[in-house]
């Protein structure tokens, strides 16, 4: 897509899913934000009900939308696609939902998402780690993505929420299914069906937990939501499934996400992981690297309340702008060689959101669930190499590998 003429990047439609079938397609966005910074695609291919949409590549826009809650609202929907997934899940969660409501829920899980509170987890997670790499004793290949970080972020997150072992890899496919909906395989039956199919009893065994809370309370963050109360409402059914949801989705697959394209970077790149071998210290330096080179998310989107401006284009009331992160975290403008993958950076990024009321409530979690993760496969398999081509979940809003096959000790 290099030097793309001014004729074809007014026609080119930025989630059409041909551009995103190896990950996020970076020319065409190295392109918009040299020429064409907040560009408008006139629909999108594979959901021809929805109206277009302004794409914003670059940092500092991306940073002045996330910020501007009144202007650009997450309460219209969080995706570019208003029928792809139904807009009541979207709306239950507080991911879109605009202050004052925001932030009266997302005070009531903060307590759980603490610095201090995430540390007490660390053996667990490091045993939990150690537990599915010792799986791997004796192997000569593996797929990093379904046989390493899916268990462990699994495990780690059903834990949190209070599940038994045997819920993890039924409720990790359930919401992978949900997360990659535009991934044939990942859920082949079409988002439509599995809500109607898959989303009723989902909710049902959640409701079964949720009993299980009320005349049980424990420690686990299902009865915070339980017990929750605000301004002396308690949460409704609906919105504990709802933030019970969001917890699940983004324990499972933002954190799968980001360590599989780490290890991915780390053993293109060598030199990169000898630095690391050397000296663990630089390892949380390195996952943030990682989080700006290869966020978990593609987009999210925010929807203008009124007519307003951005970067020189016109933005009418009710227009839908998806924040592209995998853009936004290269901007030459912000970083110097973006395309580099450099462990000693240790960069900012927008990875965890850009500012504002919806910076992720799970940051402490995935940043320490990714130290150990790539600690303890350092350490176990130095000399890793990637066996056969590794392929992405087809989305433009879940950024990630859907396999990572490799040779454990080459």
């Amino acid at each position: 897509m290099s030097h793309t003429s001014a004729e074809s990047l007014q026609t080119v439609q930025v989630a059409d899913e041909d551009l995103w079938r190896e990950g996020p397609p970076h020319e065409l966005f190295r392109e918009l934000r040299r020429s064409c910074p907040v560009h408008w695609s006139a629909g999108i291919s594979q959901s021809p009900k929805d109206a277009g949409f302004w794409s914003v590549t670059k940092a500092e826009d991306v940073h002045a939308v996330s910020r501007d809650w009144e202007t650009f609202s997450s309460a219209s929907n969080i995706i570019i696609s208003d029928h792809m997934v139904p807009v009541e899940i979207v709306q239950g969660m507080f991911i879109g939902m605009d202050p004052p409501k925001h932030d009266r829920i997302k005070n009531l899980f903060q307590r759980a998402f603490t610095p201090r509170a995430i540390a007490r987890h660390e053996d667990t997670i490091r045993e939990v780690t150690t537990r599915v790499l010792d799986g791997l004793a004796g192997r000569e290949t593996c797929d990093l993505v379904t046989q390493l970080a899916q268990p462990v972020v699994a495990r780690v997150i059903c834990s949190f929420m209070g599940l038994d072992p045997e819920d993890d890899k039924p409720w990790a496919e359930a919401i992978n299914g949900l997360a990659g909906f535009g991934d044939p395989e990942l859920n082949p039956k079409g988002l439509e069906q599995m809500i109607v199919e898959d989303l009723p009893p989902m909710y049902e065994k959640c409701m079964k937990l949720v009993a299980n809370r009320r005349a049980n309370p424990t420690e686990d963050m299902l009865s915070v939501l339980v017990f929750a109360e605000i301004d002396g409402d308690k949460l409704t059914d609906e919105e504990i499934f709802a933030g019970f949801l969001l917890l699940m989705i983004a324990g499972n697959d933002s954190t799968k996400a980001t360590y599989t394209s780490t290890m991915r970077a780390l053993i293109e790149n060598p030199d990169q992981r000898q630095l690391l071998i050397d000296d663990p210290s630089l390892v949380p330096g390195a996952i943030e690297e990682a989080l700006r080179m290869f966020p978990a998310f593609g987009h999210f989107r925010r929807t203008a309340t009124k007519d307003t401006e951005l970067g020189g284009c016109p933005i009418k009331q009710g227009d839908k702008l998806a924040l592209w992160y995998p853009s936004s975290n290269r901007d030459e403008d912000r970083y110097e060689d973006p395309d580099r993958f450099d462990v000693l950076r240790n960069p900012e990024h927008q990875a965890f959101g850009a500012g504002g009321r919806h910076f992720c409530l799970g940051t402490a979690l995935a940043r320490l669930e990714l130290k150990i993760l790539v600690e303890e496969t350092l350490n176990r398999y130095p000399n890793m190499t990637i066996d056969s081509q590794p392929t992405w979940v087809l989305s433009q809003f879940s950024s990630q590998l859907k396999t990572l096959p490799v040779r454990l000790n080459s």
